[in-house]
């Protein structure tokens, strides 16, 4: 993730620039970094996840978004594009370009973001007290990790691996590892 631009960004301007661009920018102090492509393991596993939880929340409050959304980061003016965000809170249907209060965030791993998506940006995430269950997705190989808020407010990372079955306890989502890898290719 590189900067933009050097000058500094109030959440209004972002929204004008950002529209006028054709690719995707998270604000972040102020800052604008550019969002870089992913790989067709990224993709797939995007995607396997969006549709298991889209399945799984049908008919219920709770919303799947992909990282065509923008989460605030709660009490900031600092906005990501997670890979997909859950939310159940009737306050995110307020505004069409971004959510405040997700309950999960997904992140498919790559080489270049790991240590970002793993140390600060998780620490940012963890602030918004509606956020249950931080989703981090290997592309490289069938590891997911959760790090999973308990009723005490203290974050918990649950590793799952082949053969495992994934739980999320915000919403009761559950899926095998294999059906999240499907069609995921890895090297050997």
């Amino acid at each position: 993730m590189t900067a933009a631009r050097e000058p500094y960004f109030t959440p209004e301007a972002y929204f004008a620039w950002e529209e006028r661009q054709p690719d995707k920018h998270e604000l972040i102090d102020g800052c604008v970094y550019a969002m870089g492509g992913g790989t067709q393991n990224h993709s797939t596993l995007a995607i396997n996840l969006l549709l298991l939880l889209r399945n799984h929340l049908r008919g219920g409050p709770c919303r799947v978004f992909n990282s065509d959304l923008k989460v605030n980061l709660l009490h900031t003016s600092n906005y990501t594009y997670p890979d997909l965000s859950v939310t159940c809170d009737e306050r995110d249907r307020e505004h069409p370009l971004y959510i405040r209060y997700p309950c999960v965030i997904v992140e498919v791993l790559a080489d270049s973001t790991e240590a970002y998506d793993r140390g600060k940006k998780f620490a940012k995430y963890r602030r918004n007290p509606n956020l249950m269950d931080y989703v981090l997705v290997s592309s490289e190989e069938m590891v997911v990790d959760v790090y999973r808020k308990n009723e005490a407010g203290d974050w918990l990372i649950v590793s799952y691996g082949a053969g495992d079955r994934l739980e999320l306890v915000s919403t009761g989502f559950r899926a095998t590892l294999e059906e999240i890898y499907e069609g995921v290719v890895l090297d050997s």
